[in-house]
């Protein structure tokens, strides 16, 4: 197959995801992110990428934003929400952070694969993204790709859409977010 090829099968794949994510679980981390004085997000690897993307576009829309682990990362309080992408919802540092956010109060929501996991039971807010484990002898979510990537790339949709969904509701648009674009670069 050529690139292109690929890349249309890829799509194939991302356009069966959509059907598979329940829209309620979804509002859910929408309300959360509305309700909260601060938002934190947090993931290892690729989904900690995309959970990065998902910050700045929060920050554009005028949200306290705030990726875990970063300089400017002020103290998490009980007003604040801890959002976790995470294909396994097992990874030792993520469940570490998800229990001390716990333990203050917070509320903690998360995007994963597996809502029976460890931080998926520990969420107050849990998303099934499909998608197949890095292990992929496991799961019967099938893709051609390696991997987590079904699972990483569906998380960036699905953070994408969520940003859509928080601009319906406030009522922004993007030309008021693109004054609060980096203007120094």
């Amino acid at each position: 197959m050529h690139t292109s090829q690929y890349l249309a099968e890829i799509i194939k794949e991302l356009n069966r995801s959509v059907d598979l994510i329940a829209d309620e679980e979804a509002e859910k981390l929408v309300n959360g992110i509305l309700e909260s004085k601060k938002v934190f997000v947090a993931g290892a690897g690729r989904s900690g990428l995309m959970g990065k993307s998902f910050a700045m576009r929060m920050m554009h829309m005028g949200i306290d934003a705030y990726v875990i682990g970063e300089t400017v990362t002020p103290t998490f309080e009980k007003d604040d929400i801890l959002i976790i992408g995470t294909g396994s919802g097992e990874t030792k540092s993520l469940v570490s952070m998800v229990e001390k956010a716990k333990s203050i109060g917070g509320t903690i929501a998360t995007a994963t694969i597996s809502p029976e996991s460890t931080i998926g039971k520990l969420a107050d807010i849990a998303i099934k993204l499909p998608g197949s484990p890095k292990d992929q002898s496991e799961g019967d979510y099938q893709t051609i790709q390696p991997m987590g990537s079904l699972f990483e790339q569906t998380l960036l949709l699905f953070y994408d859409g969520v940003i859509l969904r928080f601009m319906d509701k406030k009522g922004l648009d993007t030309n008021k977010m693109y004054g609060r674009h980096a203007n120094l670069e």
